[in-house]
Formats: structure tokens, C-alpha cells, sequence
């Protein structure tokens, strides 16, 4: 009988600190560093490239679960326009939001 092993087996750290740093990572979109810097703060000492290995191999499934879970957009879409200057060049901000406030697509 073939037994069933967690994807985190033979890792370093819990399988709670991997995932935590994975999902801090694709959902509030923070840096290596940053990331390795809050697990620093709670007690955890891992270098950024420890947090990139762990993106790298857990971060596609991860991906697809908050794809998967994220609510489907509204049928009434609001396009708002907002004129911008960066470093002295005007631009366009585009952003695009469904009837309940769900943030859909941002172009500048």
C-alpha cells in the first residue's frame, strides 16, 4: 500500500509557515524580502531565496486555488478615468470595477 506524502515532506519548516509565505506572496503581492522580513517578525529566520524556492514550487497551485475561489464578476461593469502625471508625462488610469466594488482590471 502506497502511502500518501504531503507536497511540504522533507522541507525545513511547517507546512503553516510554507504556505503562509506562499500566499502572502501571490495575494497582497509583497516582495522576497518583505515576506522573509514579516516571518522575521514572528520568530521564523528564512533567507528570500528559501521564500522564492517555496513560490516557485508551491506558488502555481496556490495560484489556481485563489482563482478558483475569487467570486465571479458582476454583470454591470463601471469604467472610471483618472489623468495622472508621472515624472512631468500625463497618462490615463483606467480602472475597471464591477457593481460591488470588485476591482476587475487597472490599465495606465
Amino acid at each position: 500500500m502506497k502511502k500518501n506524502t504531503s507536497p511540504y515532506h522533507g522541507f525545513r519548516f511547517p507546512a503553516a509557515v510554507i504556505s503562509c509565505a506562499v500566499r502572502w506572496y501571490h495575494r497582497f503581492n509583497l516582495s522576497l524580502r518583505d515576506i522573509a522580513e514579516l516571518l522575521l517578525e514572528r520568530g521564523v529566520v528564512v533567507s528570500y531565496e528559501s521564500v522564492r524556492n517555496w513560490c516557485d514550487r508551491f506558488g502555481a497551485v496556490f495560484a489556481c486555488q485563489v482563482k478558483a475561489a475569487r467570486p465571479r464578476p458582476g454583470t454591470t461593469w463601471h469604467l472610471d478615468e483618472l489623468f495622472v502625471k508621472l515624472r512631468g508625462k500625463p497618462y490615463v488610469l483606467w480602472r475597471a470595477v464591477d457593481e460591488r466594488g470588485v476591482e476587475l482590471d487597472v490599465l495606465l
